[in-house]
């Protein structure tokens, strides 16, 4: 754990740290800052006090640099590193994680879609339940998605974990929203930056073998545009063929098989369903 000064130039041990990659997201910063800190508890293992907030923002010049400096004089424990030389969304995290100053680490999309108030209980269940990876998802418990969520998203995401399921016990590998101890992301070996589902790549090269889940409600983006795009899913794919290569490198030829059938599949029900939105 390191030590962080308060506003009133005290000492403070930060236990842990909510990295959130950031491009054009300016409009969600202050939200997602001020419901963060406001669903933290004032005492306690993790509380206000002891937890950070880094945005990893892609150099979006849209104003977020100034917000975060607002929000810093208003006396929220959150600061914000710019990148000029690299761009995405993984390399972002693991930018994140590599600043971050506690031993619990944790990621959250800045769209508001990850529900800021659930971020704790993420950050609780890595210190209290002894797991070394934890993960927010949209298919276990009581979680799930927004009733407006397209019906072609359900499809892919559907898709996407049946394809990552001999990968890693998630539920939910898609997601962004998820949290490993500092030690554990430390042992990662040939962690890729490319890759956009940075979840399911660090699980599986940082050899994880206990998680605990917790349930959300996925919920519609209020600023910004969807990332998804034809580009992200075979994005997507081709990370999936290097970490069955990384797992299982025997079997890498019936992933490859498999992956013609989604994308083949993927491509007549999306062709089928814009078809019909139109």
């Amino acid at each position: 754990m390191a030590a962080k000064r308060r506003a009133d130039g005290s000492a403070s041990t930060v236990r842990g740290s909510v990295i959130v990659p950031t491009y054009k997201e300016v409009a969600n910063v202050e939200p997602l800052t001020t419901r963060l800190f406001a669903a933290l508890p004032d005492t306690g293992s993790l509380n206000k006090d002891n937890v950070e907030l880094i945005f990893v923002d892609d150099n979006s010049r849209d104003g977020s640099e100034e917000k975060v400096q607002q929000l810093i004089k208003q006396g929220y424990n959150v600061r914000i590193i710019v990148r000029t030389t690299e761009r995405g969304l993984s390399s972002a995290v693991i930018a994140g994680f590599n600043a971050a100053s506690g031993d619990l680490l944790m990621c959250m999309d800045a769209d508001l879609q990850h529900p800021p108030e659930v971020a704790p209980q993420l950050l609780r269940a890595l210190d209290e339940q002894n797991v070394e990876f934890v993960l927010g998802s949209r298919y276990c418990g009581d979680g799930g998605v927004d009733k407006s969520w397209p019906l072609y998203r359900r499809v892919i995401s559907e898709g996407a974990r049946m394809l990552s399921r001999p990968l890693t016990p998630l539920s939910d590998p898609m997601s962004g929203f998820f949290g490993l101890r500092a030690d554990v992301f430390k042992r990662g070996k040939n962690v890729s930056p490319i890759g956009f589902k940075i979840a399911l790549e660090l699980y599986v090269k940082c050899g994880c073998t206990t998680l605990a889940e917790v349930p959300f409600l996925f919920g519609v983006r209020s600023a910004g545009e969807s990332k998804l795009s034809g580009k992200v899913i075979v994005k997507y794919i081709q990370q999936l063929a290097q970490l069955y290569f990384y797992r299982f490198p025997v079997h890498v030829v019936l992933f490859i098989l498999l992956a013609i059938f989604f994308l083949y599949y993927i491509s007549l029900t999306g062709a089928r369903l814009i078809g019909l939105h139109k």
